[in-house]
């Protein structure tokens, strides 16, 4: 699973729990993105998670 190069985030883990309170495995996966970006002047794809796109942490080329 990829991981955000800019803040580290990536898949979170946890429990389904039913309503008679079993419980089942669950991942919830973050919202990640091969961008091409200026990496030291250089364009290079990384993967990026969509709220460091959005908040402007990263310049695309």
């Amino acid at each position: 699973m990829a991981k955000c190069s800019i803040c580290g985030k990536g898949a979170h883990f946890g429990n389904n729990v039913s309503h008679s309170h079993r419980k089942t495995n669950k991942m919830w996966k973050s919202n990640i993105k091969s961008v091409k970006c200026k990496v030291n002047g250089a364009a290079k794809k990384i993967y990026v998670c969509t709220s460091c796109l959005k908040s402007g942490k990263v310049e695309r080329v």
